[in-house]
Order: C-alpha cells, then structure tokens, then sequence
C-alpha cells in the first residue's frame, strides 16, 4: 500500500527515510535491556535502604506475639475475643452500653452485610408455610395451641409487610469484643464478667477457640472481619445496637442547665433531689464559669430559693441590680460591718445554748489563727478560755436566752486577753485589727441584713491579705443566719481557692459543706486555679461531698490533676481541653454528660460577663437616659 505525502514548504520529506529530521527511532533491545537493569538496581536499593528504616508499623507492632488456642499474647498484654452468637426475641436500645462502658480496656466491632429484600422474602415465604402447615396440623390432631409458633408467625407476617414497603431492610450483623489484660487471671475475670452480663440480657456469647488470632485481626481498625460470624437482623434491632449512648439528664422538676451536646436533649435539674445539693465549679478564667453560675441563680430565685454570693470581683452587681437584691460592699471604710463574735439565735430544733458558744469558740479560733498567724499550743489554749471569758463578760452562758443577748466585739476580746498573763505578744498582734490599719473591718457590731431574696457579699475592695479573713468571716455569718432559720438556699463562693491556701479556712469549708445539707442548704464553689484547689485535701474532701460537678475548658498544666479526681476518658479530656465558652461536662450524681449552656436574650444581657458586652449596655444606658431626659426637657 503506498503512501503519499503532501510536500509543504519548509519539509523534506525524504527527511523520513534518510534518517535526518523527522520521525525518531526507539531505543534499541540493548538500552531497553539496560534502563531496565538500573530501575531493577534502584529498586533493590530502595528496598535494602526501608529494611534499616522504622516505619510507623515497627513502632506500634508489639515485641512479639503468641497464638494460643483460646487467646493471644501480644508482649506482655493478653488478648481475647468474644463474639455473640444470638439474640433473645426483643432487646432494649442501648443493650450494649453495659459491655462500652466498662471499665476495662477493650476493642469493639461491629460489622454490617445488607441483603437484598427478594431474596429475604423468598425465604420468609417458604418459612410461613412451615409455620402454618405445623400450626393447622396440630389443630386438626387436637393439640392445644402452641404461643411460640403463633409468635413466631406474626413476627414473620410482620416483618414480610415491613420489607415490602420499604419501612424496614434486612442484614447480617456481626458483634466482636477482643479485651486486653496485663494478666491471664485477670483476662479470664473480665472475660467472665463479660459473658454473664451479656447472658442476663439473653444474648449468648462465645469464646473465639483455634481463631484467637482472626478475632484480633477482626477488631483492628482496618474493616477485615476475618470471623464471618453473622446474625440475621432488620434495621430496627439494629438501630438499637447503635454504641454512643449518653446519660439523659431531663427531669419534670428543677432547672434549665443548658443543652446534653450528646443528643440535643435538655439538660433539667433539681441539685436539691441529689444526696446534697453542693456543687462545684472548675474553668479557666474566660471559659464560662461565672456565666454558668449567675444563670443557674437567675433560674433557681424563679422557684423561690434565697441565693447568697461571695463575690470577689464584683461580677454579680449587675445580677444583684436587675433582681432587686441587697449589694453589701466589705470594705474597711465601709459602713457594712460584720462582727465574727455573732451566734445563731436558737430555733425549734437547734443545739443548746451552751454547744452553740462552743461552736462559735471553734470557729473563731480559726480565724484567729488566720489573722495571727501561727500560733503555739500555750497560746491556742489562752485563745480558748480568753474566747469564753470574753462570751461570759457579756453574759452569754449556759442557759442564757440567745434572743436576748448583745455579742462581744473584737475589743472585748483584746480587753480580756490584756488581763491576763503571757499575753502580751497576741495582744500585740491583734492590735492591728482593733487599732490599727484594718481596725475598720472586724471590730464593729454587725450592721448587714440577709432580709432579701438575693444576698451579695463583695470583698473586691479589700487588700489580698485580707480577703481570706473576711470570706471566713462572711461565711460564718451565713452559717448562723442558716442555723436560725431553715429554708431552701444556694451559697455560691467564687474564687474558692482563697480558702484552700489555709488549712484552718480549708476545714472550715469543707466542714461547712458536710453540714449544710441538714438546713436544706447547697454551696456552690466556683474556682479557676484547679491545682491550689485539689492539691488541698479539703478540696478533693469538697469535690467528693458535692453531687453536682461542672467541668468546663481546663488547662493542659491542670488536665491531668482534673482526669484523676474526675476518672475521665482520653476522649473527655481531650473535650474539656478543646471547649469553648459556655461548654463543658455536667455531672449529676451517677451521671453525666457533655453540655452546652445556653441562655436567651435578656438573661444573657442580665448574667453577661463580657467586659466589651457590658460597655455596650452601659453606652444603650446612658443614651436611653439622655433621649428621656431631652423629652422631658421638651
């Protein structure tokens, strides 16, 4: 066949079969056979180089691994599978929480094969002819009827209807547990453990014999189910094997917390239905704590409950302002005053007189010993009877009317302990509160009223040396005013860890929050230095003591100290360290769950802590007011 070229201008055709410019030749057999050769070299080399370098795989591989019939050896790790092998007629949703929330250390995998509805419904069809051929024998033979295979028909009937229109789809499921022990023993416990868990349920499990090494290969996370053990399911049991089930915190009775992040339910609750109604408050500074704080309050007062707050930074102000509640600013050139000598007035069913002077002595040795810093034995027992003295002085004895009485001020107390011997050093010391620079703080009667729904204490304007003394102080008024009269409170103290850097302010609490459930009373400890908080024993004492927790965004320094008070997760210490404002996790006795706070418009413009925020409702204020008064003016 010949071919004919078109000659253009510029070309040679004969360039093509003169071997000049034109069409170019292949590589020979040789240099095809050489450039193969040196991939083939390169290659070698590549290999040889990866042999000597560690891959991921060499370092999450363990050091060796033993095949035993019933289990599997990985290092010093034990290693066995269990998969189920039926399932009773129903089973509730969530049947699987027991096994996902032990404690133990453990794979879980489950694996889904769909089948088509044509070929279930031939099969279904052939076993409802089974089923009614037997049923309809059995009456002609005049046996009594048999509820199983009745049962059994209409659960049939049933689920032929559900496939037919497409409500429900079939399946084969498989479920596999491999669990990791550090002991043979303790692998044969958890396996026990395991098997009769499963077994009150009616789902039979079975140990993977002679396949020890395909069940650890099925729960590895790379989709291979190596077991091919399955059971036949439709899409609604199915459903209920579904893993991540969360704690449903939504009562009738209580309060808006805020939103379960798990399943979008409410978070509702009554603090004072749990064994106490204490709770406690961990963030850093920024995260939300004091938003959570003052909300919960804003809806608890809607109930009728009196709430009482420690403020430090004069961050309820704005709250205490909108509610209509009493704002008492401590201060030493304050006109509020509270005397430490002040006892509870005696109720129907308080102690006697003469327990009610001995508590008070306690109490205010401790702040004695806050204010005079370490004290001998001598000396703490010249405190003591001095302490007494100065009540007698008064006339407050045993037997004496409480109702009736004038308590001693601090200057009684300086008065009687220059009376007598060896005293001369305290006396000194105590003289900076009676006379000196913060002789306006304690050495006055008390001049404050708790006769209001909403009680504010601020201690913002007092010196760092002493805001110690003054919570303590402020906090034992509030616990003779509870003593007074029973009724249905909340204490909040925020910025607790004041009172953890002192053993004797740190008893006094945690004694507090032990006590204060039997005068119907909850606290509320608000802190955001985690470490000085829980390195205390009285605080890990108050953590335990307190059935409501909240933990919002944490530290990394702290994380750690946080996970163990806590027992959390990997997984919810990774949540606390990546929350942001406002979220967190919300415990309730026994449960707990991941929450988001929530609040609507005005509540977020009453609780807002947002300095930018508040400027901005300061600026509305004042224009608000200007437009009013030019109308009037007008």
């Amino acid at each position: 066949m010949a071919i004919k070229i078109k000659k253009k201008k510029g070309f040679d055709a004969s360039a093509l079969t003169k071997g000049g410019v034109g069409l170019k030749k292949g590589p020979s057999k040789s240099e095809r056979k050489k450039e193969a050769e040196t991939e083939r070299i390169a290659l070698e080399e590549e290999r040889v180089y990866r042999k000597g370098v560690a891959s991921i795989k060499d370092l999450i591989a363990p050091s060796s691994m033993k095949v035993e019939p019933n289990f599997v050896r990985l290092g010093d790790v034990w290693v066995r599978t269990l998969f189920i092998v039926t399932y009773p007629r129903y089973v509730t949703v969530g049947w699987a929480s027991p096994i996902i929330n032990l404690n133990a250390q453990m794979d879980i995998a489950m694996f889904f094969y769909p089948i088509k509805a044509a070929v279930v419904l031939k099969q279904l069809k052939k076993k409802v002819g089974i089923v009614e051929a037997q049923i309809a024998s059995d009456a002609e033979s005049g046996k009594p009827r048999d509820p199983i295979s009745e049962t059994a028909l209409r659960d049939i009937e049933q689920l032929r209807d559900d496939l037919t229109q497409g409500i429900e789809h079939f399946f084969q499921f498989a479920f596999y547990c491999t669990f990791y022990s550090t002991s043979l023993e303790e692998l044969e416990r958890l396996s026990n453990t395991v098997e009769s868990t499963f077994g009150s349920m009616l789902i039979y499990t079975k140990r993977a014999y002679f396949q020890a090494e395909q069940g650890f290969n099925s729960t590895l996370p790379i989709g291979n189910d190596e077991l091919m053990i399955t059971f036949n399911m439709s899409t609604s049991p199915l459903a209920s094997s579904f893993p991540f089930t969360s704690a449903e915190l939504t009562s009738d009775n209580g309060v808006l917390y805020g939103i379960n992040r798990h399943n979008n339910s409410l978070i509702i609750f009554d603090r004072f239905s749990l064994q106490n109604a204490n709770a406690v408050v961990f963030a850093t500074s920024g995260a939300g704590k004091s938003y959570f704080v003052k909300l919960e309050i804003l809806r608890t007062m809607m109930l009728g409950t009196d709430v009482i707050v420690i403020d430090p930074e004069m961050e309820y102000k704005h709250l205490s302002d909108a509610v209509g509640g009493t704002y008492i600013s401590l201060a030493l050139s304050s006109n509020a005053k509270i005397n430490p000598f002040d006892l509870p007035r005696p109720s129907s069913e308080s102690m006697s007189t003469e327990d009610i002077i001995r508590s008070a002595v306690i109490t205010i040795k401790g702040l004695l010993k806050l204010m005079l810093g370490k004290l001998t034995v001598a000396e703490d027992s010249i405190l003591d009877r001095g302490l007494l003295e100065t009540y007698a002085k008064k006339d407050i004895v045993p037997g004496a009317d409480l109702s009736t009485i004038e308590p001693p001020i601090l200057q009684d107390f300086q008065d009687i302990l220059e009376g007598m011997e060896g005293t001369d050093d305290l006396v000194l010391r105590l003289k900076k509160y009676t006379e000196g620079t913060f002789s306006g703080l304690l050495n006055s009667p008390t001049t404050v009223k708790m006769n209001n729904q909403f009680v504010v204490f601020s201690v913002r304007d007092l010196e760092d040396e002493l805001r110690p003394v003054a919570i303590y102080t402020i906090i034992n008024y509030i616990w003779n005013v509870v003593r007074s009269e029973r009724k249905k409170r909340i204490l909040a103290i925020d910025e607790a860890w004041w009172l953890m850097q002192n053993e004797d302010s740190a008893k006094f609490i945690f004694a507090l929050v032990k006590r204060c459930r039997k005068y119907y009373m909850g606290i509320t400890t608000i802190t955001q230095d985690v470490n000085d908080f829980l390195t205390s024993p009285y605080g890990q004492a108050i953590v335990t003591n307190s059935s409501m927790q909240l933990l919002m965004k944490q530290s990394p320094a702290s994380i750690d100290l946080i996970a163990r008070v806590f027992l959390l997760t990997q997984s919810e210490k990774y949540l606390l360290l990546e929350s942001g404002r406002g979220e967190g996790i919300f415990f309730a006795g026994q449960k707990h769950a991941a929450i988001q706070v929530v609040a609507s418009y005005t509540e977020d413009q009453i609780v807002t802590t947002d300095p930018n925020q508040l400027l901005k409702i300061e600026k509305a204020k004042k224009e608000f007011n200007q437009s009013l008064g030019q109308q009037g003016t007008a």
